[in-house]
């Protein structure tokens, strides 16, 4: 975990297993199904410290957990962000919250993105859906260490105009002239007059060293597979891919076995991986 500044924080360190309440201070209709929400901290801590990738256990009294990737800007450690798809009970449940109610918290666990690793290099973040939630920090830690690194691409694609997320943010960062961010969908409708089809066709329109390169990938199944097969064929060597495999988990500690895969547990060991150190598991298991 990360390194801790309070009582509180420490308490929770010697025992992950403990839930804190946060009080719910916004709430942001991302798209249709998408939302995210913005937490205060409780008064017993002065700051919420947390790695680009990491993710909470969110707690929904009488209704169960569900793990969600935190989503905020690493140096804002005073509110606490996660963007929640709404497709089962307890991301059902959190939705029907509203601002001023409590919802209960564990963690961060896991790992995270290689941000440091990554210094000195270029860095390609590749992500489709709501796979931007979890790469959102990353983006905010490379921009307020935008000195650090090399070149910084940003290719998101969503299905459709209406499924992008962050669109604010999104703008943004198309307006600064140290980050490239392409965008694209795969089916374009209204007004839409920008790239049209999946995000792989974007790494052919970005310009970057693959000899000297960091590239994240988060996404679906399929479009995480043919992103690594895009990477490689451009002679980026496995060791330096990254990808998301957070699934099926459900404790967050490597205690219940839900999420474990061969000799890893995804909760503790990932949900970040080298691609090189699990490409077998990655080919042969449903994500």
């Amino acid at each position: 975990m990360a390194h801790t500044n309070n009582i509180a924080e420490r308490i929770i360190e010697s025992n992950p297993m403990i839930v804190q309440q946060f009080r719910i201070s916004r709430k942001i209709k991302e798209t249709h199904d998408t939302f995210s929400i913005e937490l205060e901290l409780p008064d017993s801590m002065d700051g919420f410290s947390f790695n680009p990738g990491q993710f909470n256990m969110l707690y929904v009294y009488g209704v169960g957990e569900v793990p969600i990737s935190i989503s905020g800007n690493p140096s804002k450690n005073k509110i606490l962000t996660h963007t929640i798809r709404v497709v089962g009970t307890v991301t059902k449940a959190i939705n029907n919250l509203k601002v001023g109610d409590y919802l209960g918290v564990r963690g961060p666990y896991g790992a995270g993105w290689p941000v440091k690793q990554a210094i000195g290099k270029d860095v390609v973040v590749v992500t489709g859906g709501i796979g931007l939630a979890p790469l959102r920090p990353v983006i905010s830690y490379l921009l307020t260490n935008r000195e650090k690194y090399g070149k910084v691409a940003l290719l998101y694609g969503a299905r459709t105009p209406e499924d992008i997320l962050y669109i604010k943010s999104l703008e943004k960062w198309r307006g600064r002239f140290d980050i490239e961010t392409l965008v694209t969908v795969d089916r374009a409708v209204g007004d839409w007059r920008g790239n049209v089809g999946v995000v792989t066709t974007l790494i052919g329109k970005s310009t970057f060293d693959p000899l000297h390169c960091i590239a994240m990938v988060c996404g679906p199944e399929i479009m995480m597979r043919f992103t690594i097969m895009e990477f490689i064929k451009k002679e980026i060597e496995e060791k330096n891919i990254y990808v998301s495999m957070e699934r099926n988990m459900k404790c967050g500690v490597g205690l219940c076995g839900h999420c474990q895969i061969g000799s890893t547990f995804v909760c503790k060991d990932g949900p970040v991986y080298c691609f090189e150190d699990i490409k077998d598991l990655f080919q042969r298991r449903e994500m």
